[in-house]
């Protein structure tokens, strides 16, 4: 058994590249072979949000609080909110965050595909966003 302790693991910056905003990252759990699921939970600041990205296995979203905002390419942003579950099959090109005037957390849990958990792609644009 393993207990990972509230605030034994350091609260990090969501990197540029990924991000458009300001994003805290909180990490849960990363297991190790044979496991390969990892969780963190993701605090997105008004109108902050990923960059489309795509997971090989697919990604669980639980939203603890806010409001926030979820899109997978060629459908409807569809507004996200606490205890709503978001589920995007492997290889679903998507992106989620907060909307433009509520902050958003949620709890993401995705598996890794020999090591790998995400595919990043280029950034959701101000345009696309605000649709």
């Amino acid at each position: 058994m393993e207990i990972k302790r509230i605030g034994s693991q350091a609260s990090a910056k969501g990197p540029a590249d990924w991000f458009t905003g300001t994003v805290r990252i909180d990490p849960l759990f990363d297991r190790t072979d044979p496991a390969r699921v990892s969780g963190a939970s993701v605090t997105f600041e008004p109108g902050a949000r990923t960059a489309w990205h795509t997971h090989p296995l697919g990604q669980t979203l639980i939203v603890t609080s806010g409001c926030g905002w979820a899109q997978r390419e060629g459908g409807p942003i569809e507004e996200i909110h606490p205890g709503d579950v978001v589920w995007f099959p492997p290889g679903e090109k998507h992106w989620h965050g907060a909307t433009a005037t509520t902050a958003m957390t949620h709890i993401a849990i995705q598996e890794k595909l020999d090591g790998k958990a995400v595919d990043w792609m280029e950034k959701v644009t101000d345009e696309q966003y605000r649709k």
